[in-house]
C-alpha cells in the first residue's frame, strides 16, 4: 500500500491553478477543421451614440481622450458642445446653439414670423409697376425722337 499522508483516498490534485477562463483561452485547440460562425460585421461605423448631458457644467464635467473629439448634446437647451483635448490632455469647447427651421411645401424659407423674404408685397409691387411705366413712356418718348431725327436725316441726304 503506498504511503498516502496529505491527500485522502481518492482525490486528484488540481493541475490548473489559473482562473478558468483565462487557461481556456491560451490553450484553445479547434475541434473541428470547421471555423466557428462569426458574426456578420457592419461596413460602416455606427456613430449613432449620443452623450447627452445636464448643461454646461455637465460638459465640463466630461471627461476627454487626450487628442479626442466628442460632440455633447445637452439635455436642457438646445446646444451642443464640442469639447476636444489637445496632445497635454487640456480641454477646450465650443458651444454650438441649434435651431429648428421649418420648411414649407415649395422649399421656400419662412422666417420666424411666417413670412417669407423672397415675396414682395402688394405695395412694393405697385411702385415697381408705376417705376416701369415711368420707364417705358421715357424710352418711347427716345425712339420717337430718334426715329424722327433718322427720318431727317435721310430726308436731307436725298
Amino acid at each position: 500500500m503506498p504511503y498516502n499522508s496529505y491527500f485522502p483516498v481518492g482525490y486528484q490534485p488540481v493541475q490548473n491553478y489559473y482562473p478558468q477562463y483565462a487557461y481556456a483561452q491560451q490553450n484553445q485547440q479547434p475541434q473541428s477543421a470547421q471555423p466557428a460562425p462569426q458574426a456578420p460585421q457592419n461596413s460602416q461605423p455606427m456613430n449613432s451614440n449620443i452623450i447627452w448631458v445636464s448643461g454646461e457644467a455637465g460638459a465640463k464635467a466630461y471627461l476627454v481622450a487626450p487628442n479626442t473629439t466628442v460632440q455633447l448634446w445637452d439635455s436642457e437647451r438646445q446646444t451642443i458642445y464640442l469639447k476636444s483635448a489637445d496632445a497635454s490632455g487640456m480641454p477646450s469647447i465650443k458651444t454650438l446653439d441649434y435651431t429648428i427651421r421649418e420648411m414649407p411645401q415649395n422649399n421656400v424659407v419662412l422666417t420666424s414670423d411666417g413670412v417669407s423674404s423672397t415675396f414682395a408685397t402688394k405695395d412694393e409691387v405697385n411702385i415697381l409697376a408705376e417705376r416701369i411705366a415711368a420707364l417705358q413712356s421715357k424710352i418711347d418718348g427716345f425712339t420717337a425722337r430718334s426715329s424722327q431725327k433718322a427720318k431727317k436725316e435721310v430726308s436731307d441726304s436725298e
